[in-house]
C-alpha cells in the first residue's frame, strides 16, 4: 500500500512537472506571436531610394510589424514586372508618370500607394560656380535617352539657356526642338551613366538623380536642381490587389507621420524635393 502511494504521489509530481512546462511553452509561444514581424520584400534600382528604404522606412514600418528587405535590379524593367508577379511586396524606383506609361504598356495591375523626397535631375559642375558663369560655346553633356534627354532641355529651358519650340510635346523634346540657343552652347549627349564622369570634359553636366547620388554628388553641390512636377515624383508601389492590405495601411501610416518628415529632415535625403502632399 505504501508503495503504491509513493508511486501515485511521484505520478502527481510528474503530471504537475509537464503541466508547469507546458503551460509556460504555451504562454511563451503565444507572446511571440502575437509580436511576430513579417518580412516584406521592396524592389529598388540603384540609387538613392534602396537606402531610403532601409535607412528611414524600414524602422518605422517595423514598428508597425513589417520588417524590411531589399532586393535591388539593375533596371527599370524588373521591379515592376517581379511586383506583378508575386516575386516582391513592393517596389520604389519610379514616378507616377512612368508607373502608368509602363503599366500600360505591359498590362501590369500596379498602384501607387504614397510619395517619397525625391531627388531630380541637377546640373553639375567642377568649373563653373553658377549658370552665370557659362561662356558662349561652352560644352554641355545630357542624357541621350528620350525620356533623360527631354527632361534635360525642359530643365535648360526652365533656366533660360535655351527655348523650345511652341506646341511640342514636352515628355519627348529632342535637340530638333530648340528654338534659340543665345550661348551657342554644345550639347554632347551621352549614356545617362557616363553622365558624372564627364564633368573633366565639359563645363556642365545635367545628371539624373540616380545617377548623381550613385557618383556620390551632393545635391546641394548642384548648380541648380530640377523642380519635380507631381507625376515626376517617386512613389511607393504595390500590386493593385494588395492597396488596402495591412501593408499597404502601414506605408500610407509612414509616409504620412511628422516621424518620417522628421527622419528625412535629419538624414542624408534632406535636400530631396519634398512630395508635394506634404504642403
Amino acid at each position: 500500500m505504501r508503495r503504491n502511494t509513493k508511486w501515485l504521489i511521484g505520478l502527481g509530481v510528474i503530471v504537475v512537472l509537464f503541466a508547469g512546462i507546458f503551460g509556460i511553452s504555451k504562454f511563451s509561444s503565444g507572446g511571440s506571436a502575437s509580436s511576430k514581424v513579417k518580412t516584406v520584400t521592396i524592389g529598388v534600382a540603384p540609387g538613392p531610394y534602396g537606402e531610403m528604404a532601409t535607412d528611414v522606412i524600414g524602422p518605422l514600418l517595423k514598428d508597425k510589424g513589417f520588417q524590411v528587405k531589399i532586393k535591388e535590379f539593375n533596371d527599370y524593367v524588373q521591379p515592376n514586372k517581379a511586383l506583378n508577379s508575386g516575386e516582391i511586396d513592393a517596389n520604389l524606383f519610379q514616378h507616377t508618370a512612368y508607373l502608368k506609361t509602363f503599366s500600360k504598356a505591359n498590362h501590369l495591375k500596379l498602384a501607387a500607394i504614397g510619395k517619397t523626397p525625391t531627388l531630380g535631375m541637377g546640373i553639375y559642375s567642377k568649373k563653373v560656380k553658377s549658370l552665370n558663369d557659362l561662356k558662349a560655346g561652352d560644352t554641355i553633356s545630357i542624357a541621350n535617352d528620350p525620356s533623360n534627354l527631354a527632361r534635360s532641355l525642359l530643365l535648360l529651358a526652365d533656366n533660360h539657356l535655351i527655348t523650345l519650340k511652341k506646341g511640342i510635346n514636352v515628355a519627348t523634346a529632342s535637340l530638333a526642338d530648340v528654338a534659340s540657343n543665345p550661348k551657342h552652347l554644345k550639347f554632347k549627349t551621352l549614356d545617362a551613366a557616363q553622365l558624372p564622369q564627364s564633368q573633366s570634359n565639359v563645363t556642365a553636366a545635367l545628371i539624373p538623380g540616380n545617377f548623381s547620388w550613385n557618383a556620390k554628388l551632393k545635391p546641394s553641390s548642384a548648380l541648380v536642381l530640377e523642380n519635380l512636377k507631381p507625376e515626376y515624383q517617386e512613389v511607393f508601389v504595390v500590386r493593385s490587389s494588395q492597396k488596402n492590405s495591412k501593408f499597404a495601411k502601414a506605408v500610407k501610416s509612414v509616409l504620412n507621420s511628422s516621424k518620417f518628415k522628421k527622419a528625412i529632415a535629419n538624414s542624408k535625403f534632406k535636400d530631396f524635393q519634398k512630395p508635394n502632399t506634404w504642403n
